[in-house]
């Protein structure tokens, strides 16, 4: 779905109205910092996950290894 040039205008009419030419330049600078704040803390929320994903794999690997340095262990007392 997409926009053209009636609903835009349409829109922007509507906006006037409600918000009066005054209040319009206010109310833009209000959703530029909103959408800068939303873009930062979603990059912060991305780098998180991206780290906790590294954690966890990082955990899993230590795991795996401690696990087969268990089984080489019992291997090694029921062979002697």
């Amino acid at each position: 779905m997409s926009l053209g040039i009636p609903e835009i205008i349409l829109i922007a009419v509507v906006v006037l109205l409600l918000f009066g030419g005054k209040r319009i330049p206010e109310l833009a600078r209000s959703l530029g910092k909103a959408k800068y704040e939303y873009k930062k803390a979603k990059k912060s929320l991305e780098k998180e996950a991206a780290d906790l994903e590294k954690t966890i794999d990082k955990a899993g690997e230590t795991a795996v290894k401690a696990e087969k340095a268990d089984l080489s262990e019992k291997e090694k007392s029921s062979e002697a």
